[in-house]
């Protein structure tokens, strides 16, 4: 595997977190990277193209929602935001913002260990998805071996987990999805988090791609692609 398919960048101010988190990041196989404002971090990400960011929000200059605003700005890469603050204002703020996942503090090392696995394990497409290409309508394609997404032939920037609920939805095109089957199925069975999170990656799905997309909600179920 390529050196920047194992690197993690986490920004992260609390030294005694950043370094319990290298600690078993490292010991996963991962080389990380530390920084402990939000300028460098930026920096860190711009340089090495990590494959995935662990990032505080509380930061001493730029919080970590305008790092994500900035990143999502030319960057696909997953975002896993590690914080104090539980709120579902909060929450649902990062994943408007393209986060791919959002962990409150206190959290156990091995936990993010797993979440960081799982994210980049959903973001390698499997076996099955060899050459897929998926049509919707005239003006989409589902490109699952390169994840990307096409309008009139031409690709549009999304976040990993993002890409993922599209894919999934155009693989049961014309099935009505309820929100529950859609996290089992895009988050894993086992993350925690409110349904609504769904609603939020649907939202940012349209706004990306625009109202020709053919993707409906079934009031009293969830999804329909199709």
């Amino acid at each position: 595997m390529a050196e920047t398919e194992r690197t993690l960048v986490v920004v992260e101010d609390d030294a005694n977190i950043a370094d319990l988190l290298d600690l078993y990041l490292r010991d996963a196989g991962f080389r990380v990277l530390q920084a402990a404002h939000g300028e460098r971090g930026l920096q860190l990400i711009e340089q090495h193209r990590p494959a995935l960011v662990l990032l505080d929000i509380g930061l001493p200059d730029i919080d970590g929602f305008e790092v994500c605003r900035r990143v999502r700005a030319r960057s696909n890469v997953p975002v896993l935001f590690l914080t104090a603050r539980d709120g579902e204002l909060d929450r649902l703020l990062g994943l408007e913002l393209g986060a791919d996942d959002y962990v409150t503090k206190p959290f156990s090392p091995r936990e993010i260990v797993a979440r960081v696995k799982a994210i980049l394990r959903r973001g390698q497409p499997d076996d099955r998805d060899a050459h897929d290409i998926t049509h919707l309508g005239d003006d989409y394609e589902v490109d699952v071996t390169r994840r990307e997404a096409r309008y009139r032939g031409q690709a549009v920037a999304l976040a990993t987990r993002e890409f993922d609920l599209l894919a999934h939805l155009s693989r049961n095109q014309g099935i009505a999805l309820s929100r529950q089957q859609l996290l089992d199925s895009v988050w894993g069975a086992d993350w925690v988090g409110d349904d609504r999170t769904v609603d939020v990656h649907v939202r940012q799905l349209r706004k990306k791609l625009g109202d020709d997309l053919p993707l409906a909600t079934v009031w009293g179920i969830g999804y329909r692609l199709g």
